[in-house]
């Protein structure tokens, strides 16, 4: 079960992810990729709002509505709400990965999936 510390490390361990903290949003911490923003986690929140498609949104809700929520705000541009504590880590790392890549810019993604292939063949 991945802690609040978990996902915060999942979250910045992806290539060019970085911490923005919004204060007009009472100080939310925002993961952002160039500027642009793919993830928000609270200060002892218990979920991590993701980027995703809308087609992942509903599939996600629908099939565990306890687990997967739609967020205030967000949730008309298919953004999710993970209750982390209820997903396993290997399945919260895929989401937030996801969230990024749907976030990054080509070229980026391109290097991070060239860099993995070439770990997995050493």
């Amino acid at each position: 079960m991945p802690t609040e510390h978990d996902v915060r490390a999942m979250l910045l361990d992806l290539p060019e992810a970085e911490e923005v903290v919004v204060e007009n949003w009472g100080d939310q911490p925002t993961y952002r990729v160039r500027k642009k923003m793919f993830a928000l986690l609270g200060y002892g929140a218990d979920t991590v709002c993701l980027k995703a498609t809308r087609e992942t949104q509903a599939a996600l809700v629908e099939e565990e509505p306890d687990v997967f929520l739609l967020p205030p705000f967000f949730a008309r541009h298919g953004w999710i709400d993970v209750v982390y504590a209820k997903v396993t880590a290997e399945e919260l790392g895929e989401l937030i990965e996801d969230a990024w890549r749907l976030t990054a810019p080509k070229r980026v993604v391109k290097a991070y999936d060239a860099e993995r292939e070439a770990a997995e063949d050493a």
